[in-house]
């Protein structure tokens, strides 16, 4: 038996200094001769775990070994015959605790680099043979589909019907395609111009497209099925934010992290005035939050000029919900962690301006509901951060604009619909939802995979 090779290909990166001052791509990619490299590790396994750690069921080991080989147009081949969106899964998918986590070398700490590997099949594809490939499409079925929403889910939802023979139109609320790929991961971490052509190629199969068309107002669920449509995929997302309700939240220079994120992502504040969306930014700015919402609005503020930027979060590091990657990148960049740390109130001055936070120290008890140790306040240990804006990284919820429009819904006390978790089909005749709004706000590739679950029961249902 050959020796394992143990020695994963790092992939490059920008410099920290350097990148901390600009808004390009923090990962810089493999070349050929990497991606050859880090290919010949994979061992080529029978019992494939990796693909039963993957949510879209990609075969794993066919496109590492076309890679391996040389043979480009076979890997983009195997890749995109399950996944349609490669591209944004290699960059913001936590391979680590999916497909990577089961691969066989990862019992010796050394699993082989699939999402570098996707990455780096979906950016060959689009350098050598353009965003939108055509694909023969197969026979029409005659079936038309109305899916509500064009995140992760959606797009993956319309692609598959798509390719099972079925009318597709994707109804998107914004004036751009891509749902939170587009208005809340950003360009450091996923480039604009990547989910565009992925978006691209999804309409290449025959989905229609519609933009600026706010199901619920423009019109309801159960119009949409009493005018021709079938069956109806809802994918709208969870882009309500949450709160704290501590004192001092309504101050000015507080933001949710969906509307700071929006504005320097999808409106591109970041490029202003060039885009003629201001963003005010503080100078000493306090995100609060543990997940990789909070280290994108934190990442995203040092890149807008701020002078310290701290993250504050009221468990340890081991209970961060962000990806290790990204805490990495964040430290690298001078971000400082306040950790097993709350805010207790926001603190203004005569003109309703923060100024700083009050928080407490916390300390770890038993574990809570989520596996995690809860919390636990240590009493009269409140200290203040002097602060000029504060960005709140606290979770999302859906928005009601739907099942508030469409009797015959059901919902839980989150807010979120309530879906069979194996096809997506939820209490109403004809209709399916998966992803955040069904999920809360969870991953981009747990979004897909129940995008494919649903096609899946929606196309047996329409060959009825």
């Amino acid at each position: 038996m050959a020796k394992l090779n143990l020695n994963r290909v790092p992939m490059p990166r920008q410099d920290p200094k350097k990148r901390a001052k600009n808004f390009d791509e923090v990962a810089l990619g493999y070349s050929l001769k990497q991606a050859k490299e880090e290919a010949s590790r994979c061992i080529q396994c029978p019992k494939r775990n990796c693909v039963a750690g993957c949510p879209v069921d990609v075969d794993i080991p066919e496109f590492i070994k076309a890679i391996g080989e040389g043979d480009m147009p076979e890997a983009v081949r195997v890749l995109k015959n399950k996944n349609s969106l490669p591209g944004i899964c290699g960059r913001v998918c936590p391979q680590e605790t999916q497909c990577e986590a089961t691969c066989s070398l990862a019992k010796k700490d050394a699993p082989i680099a699939i999402g570098r590997l996707e990455r780096f099949v979906a950016d060959w594809e689009r350098a050598n043979a353009g965003a939108a490939r055509p694909v023969d499409p197969p026979k029409p079925k005659g079936k038309r589909v109305a899916v509500v929403g064009s995140g992760p889910a959606g797009l993956t939802a319309a692609a598959d019907l798509a390719k099972l023979g079925h009318s597709v139109t994707l109804f998107e609320a914004l004036h751009v395609a891509g749902g939170v790929l587009m208005y809340g991961i950003p360009e450091f971490r996923l480039p604009k111009e990547i989910v565009q052509a992925e978006v691209d190629y999804v309409v290449s199969l025959g989905v229609k497209l519609e933009l600026d068309a706010v199901v619920g107002k423009l019109a309801t669920v159960d119009e949409l099925l009493n005018d021709g449509y079938q069956a109806v995929f809802l994918g709208t997302g969870a882009g309500a934010p949450m709160f704290m309700n501590i004192p001092g939240e309504n101050l000015n220079g507080i933001y949710s992290a969906n509307e700071f994120l929006t504005r320097v992502n999808l409106m591109k504040a970041y490029r202003f005035p060039e885009y003629d969306t201001p963003v005010k930014l503080g100078k000493r700015v306090v995100v609060i939050g543990g997940g990789n919402v909070a280290m994108d609005s934190a990442r995203c503020a040092l890149r807008l000029g701020a002078d310290k930027v701290y993250i504050v979060y009221r468990r340890s590091e081991k209970e961060m919900p962000a990806r290790r990657e990204e805490v990495e990148n964040a430290m690298e960049e001078g971000i400082e962690f306040k950790l097993l740390t709350n805010p207790k109130q926001m603190l203004g001055d005569e003109k309703n301006w923060v100024v700083g936070i009050e928080c407490y120290e916390m300390k770890l008890g038993e574990p809570d509901d989520s596996g995690r140790r809860r919390p636990i306040v240590k009493e009269g240990s409140e200290f203040t951060i002097d602060v000029d804006m504060v960005v709140e990284a606290l979770g999302t919820r859906p928005n009601p604009l739907v099942s508030s429009t469409t009797e015959g819904l059901e919902t839980t006390r989150w807010g979120t619909l309530v879906a069979d978790e194996e096809t997506g089909k939820t209490v109403k005749d004809r209709v399916w939802a998966g992803g955040d709004i069904v999920t809360g706000a969870a991953t981009v590739i747990s979004a897909m995979g129940a995008g494919k679950r649903a096609a899946a029961d929606i196309d047996r249902f329409l060959r009825r």
